[in-house]
């Protein structure tokens, strides 16, 4: 596939504020027999993931049965439970998705199209209405990297109305990406890879501040956790020859874009993820691992005090249990 041109925009990343992660507890690896388990959820003894064929799969945490529910037809990303009992899923090449998980029927929401081109992460209240994340309008998810690069900030963060009515509320986003909802629904928090930061909403004003900003890793999925937490996937530590790049005459960036694949800049393997409050942004939990069998964290699930891993990198998911 031919790589699309881009036109990088200048930009200073801010300064990464240091962290300081404690050890990532003892980490359990589960197979799977599909590439790319992008995101998880967790319900009812079972954990759920998407594939890059477009399968759905359903997996006990002990990794011991492994069933596909459904297949897409596309390339699942985000993955949620909807109140009905059906799963809403953030399909890149398909849109915003409803599957069954009895007969894996499933039912377009928003389709992919000029409206949605990239439908990455969602979070849905207890009515029905989805906020949903379109990470660019520029470049298919195959080519995530040259919107990071150009960073033109065509992200968004949509809401669907359980009518149907989709509205925009926030737009200039850089590679919009995971969403949250506050326990009590009073605010939504959005990622944004790109920036390295996370805003919030508040509901229904609609007023926009910063929840999390100079974050030292880019951002994936987010989730509220069962500990009303907001969890990060915190994919890769930042780079410093793109975070340099950026400051630099755009043309840098664009022979960087023009590099054989096995020359591009590459994500740092690392396995790690944060827990923020999402009314203040303090950093409450913060785990960090270098490990040979899992790396690049994509999706993250706190449930009952299990977290469970995904990555876009890996033929696996992983959990491990807070202490």
């Amino acid at each position: 596939m031919a790589r699309p041109k881009i036109s990088p925009q200048v930009w200073r990343p801010p300064t990464a504020r240091k962290p300081h992660p404690d050890p990532l507890p003892e980490l359990t690896v589960l197979q799977v027999n599909g590439f790319g388990a992008e995101d998880v959820v967790v319900d009812k003894g079972h954990v759920f993931t998407g594939v890059e064929d477009g399968r759905i799969l359903r997996l006990t945490p002990d990794g011991r049965r492994l069933d596909t529910i459904a297949d897409t037809g596309g390339r699942p990303l985000g993955i949620e439970l909807y109140p009905d009992g059906r799963l809403l899923v953030c399909d890149a090449k398909r849109g915003l998705l409803l599957v069954s998980r009895t007969d894996g029927e499933i039912e377009v929401l928003v389709p992919r199209g000029p409206q949605l081109r990239v439908c990455n992460n969602a979070a849905v209240a207890a009515d029905g209405t989805v906020y949903f994340t379109d990470s660019t309008s520029r470049f298919d998810l195959d080519h995530w990297k040259a919107d990071v690069l150009e960073h033109s900030g065509t992200g968004r963060l949509l809401r669907r109305d359980p009518d149907g009515t989709v509205e925009v509320l926030l737009s200039g986003l850089q590679f919009a990406n995971g969403v949250a909802l506050a326990p009590d629904e009073s605010w939504v928090v959005v990622a944004s890879s790109g920036s390295y930061r996370l805003d919030r909403v508040e509901l229904p004003s609609g007023r926009r501040t910063t929840l999390v900003d100079a974050l030292p890793a880019f951002p994936d999925n987010i989730a509220t956790g069962s500990d009303g937490l907001v969890w990060i996937a915190m994919a890769s530590q930042r780079i410093a020859a793109l975070d340099l790049a950026h400051r630099l005459h755009p043309a840098v960036r664009k022979a960087m874009w023009a590099l054989p694949e096995p020359l591009q800049v590459k994500e740092k393997r690392v396995v790690w993820v944060r827990a923020v409050d999402g009314t203040t942004g303090r950093t409450v939990h913060d785990y960090r691992a270098t490990r040979p069998d899992f790396h690049m964290v994509t999706g993250v699930r706190e449930a009952d005090g299990v977290v469970y891993l995904g990555s876009l990198n890996e033929r696996a998911i992983a959990h491990f249990t807070l202490p």
